[in-house]
């Protein structure tokens, strides 16, 4: 019996114009094959207009022959809202806001607007209306202690 060669799917979340062939990138593209510091040389030309470090989602499909194509997608909407509101990490938000009586920061509609056109030029929020993502980005920042105000 002949073994079929699959298509291999690959997620990772890399800092914007910092690929390398490091971990994790090196070890995920050279496990299946490929070389890293072409996907790294693609990657940083791509994520160029993005403020180095930004982490970016990225899926990287890698064909049987070695070849692969990837698709970047914006920051993580929770990414967004930290910096947004200048909270470090998560734990200002859990001192501040999400257990206590108070928000851990506060955040206009213009804010949540704005986050929304951001993640809706991701291909996968192509076909959802920008209201649904904007409630979506509300829910996150209520999640995250953070207050939205009109």
């Amino acid at each position: 019996m002949s073994q079929v060669l699959k298509n291999v799917p690959i997620k990772l979340v890399v800092a914007a114009g910092q690929a390398a062939p490091t971990p994790p990138v090196g070890p995920a593209l050279g496990s299946k094959g490929v070389k890293a510091i072409d996907f790294c040389k693609e990657f940083n030309a791509r994520t160029a207009h993005y403020s180095p470090g930004t982490p970016i989602p990225v899926s990287i499909l890698v064909r049987p022959d070695r070849s692969f194509t990837f698709d970047i997608k914006s920051p993580n909407v929770s990414w967004l809202l930290l910096q947004i509101t200048g909270l470090a990490k998560g734990s200002d938000v859990l001192g501040k806001g999400k257990f206590a009586n108070q928000p851990a920061a506060t955040i206009s509609l213009k804010h949540i607007y704005e986050i929304a056109k951001i993640k809706k030029t991701d291909s996968i929020h192509t076909d959802i209306s920008l209201k649904e993502i904007c409630k979506s980005v509300i829910s996150t920042a209520k999640g995250l202690g953070i207050k939205v105000v009109v």
